[in-house]
């Protein structure tokens, strides 16, 4: 597996993970009516995003880079919310770190495909 291959793995992996804890979060937030509605769309946001980061990158689009910016910035955003907002909240708090996973390796995966392409 080369160096580009096994780092877009772990972005892939990483947009997974933190795709589940924005829908682990949302659903947290539906059954205790502990939300607002601006942080159950950051959740919906940062979740599609992340899944539509996967899918470009599984199709290893072209438009990869400018996807994996997209979410980066998103996922950035969604973890700065959770940790506002949930601070006293093991699910928000789990769903801003792997935010922060899935911000850093958008990032740099945004970086590397761009120079490739």
């Amino acid at each position: 597996m080369t160096s580009h291959n096994s780092k877009m793995t772990e972005c892939i992996q990483a947009c997974t993970q933190s795709h589940r804890a924005c829908v682990e979060a949302q659903t947290k937030c539906l059954e205790t009516g502990n939300y607002d509605a601006g942080m159950m769309r950051i959740l919906m946001d940062c979740a599609q995003m992340c899944q539509t980061s996967v899918d470009f990158m599984l199709r290893n689009s072209e438009m990869s880079p400018n996807v994996c910016g997209v979410c980066s910035e998103i996922c950035t955003h969604c973890a700065s919310v959770c940790e506002s907002l949930g601070r006293e909240d093991a699910t928000m708090m789990a769903c801003a770190k792997a935010c922060r996973h899935s911000a850093t390796t958008c990032n740099q995966m945004a970086k590397t495909m761009a120079a490739k392409h």
